[in-house]
């Protein structure tokens, strides 16, 4: 059973840093496209990042310079370090894989398979 288990959220003050990790069982990371989303309350769930099997990179335009995102696949753990925190960085983040696929796209239905988030809180 594949499974995706995001930690590492919390509360923390503007300008501050936090590290994401997606720990995944069942399943290896390496095998596909990995991304990060994030959902703050009554908004869509947009996209953050997401890495490739090539080792490609994408980064949303708001979060580009501030998040970094990396992958251990000794460990088959996804992280989303985060610098330069900002209220508006508050949201509920979501790792997510995208089966089959090796290559990403920023649209949500090109991942298949999410974990059950973690709360990032950003006050100012």
């Amino acid at each position: 059973q594949v499974q995706l288990v995001e930690s590492g959220g919390g509360s923390v003050q503007a300008g501050g840093s936090l590290r994401l990790s997606c720990a995944a069982s069942g399943y290896t990371l390496s095998s596909s496209c990995m991304g990060w989303f994030r959902q703050a309350p009554g908004k869509e769930r947009e996209f953050v990042s997401s890495i490739d099997t090539a080792g490609a990179i994408m980064y949303a335009d708001p979060v580009k310079g501030r998040f970094t995102v990396s992958q251990d696949n000794a460990k088959n753990i996804l992280y989303l370090q985060m610098s330069s925190l900002k209220p508006e960085d508050s949201a509920m983040y979501y790792c997510a894989a995208a089966r089959g696929w090796t290559y990403c796209l920023r649209s949500l239905s090109r991942y298949g398979k999410w974990g059950q988030g973690t709360q990032v809180t950003v006050s100012s």
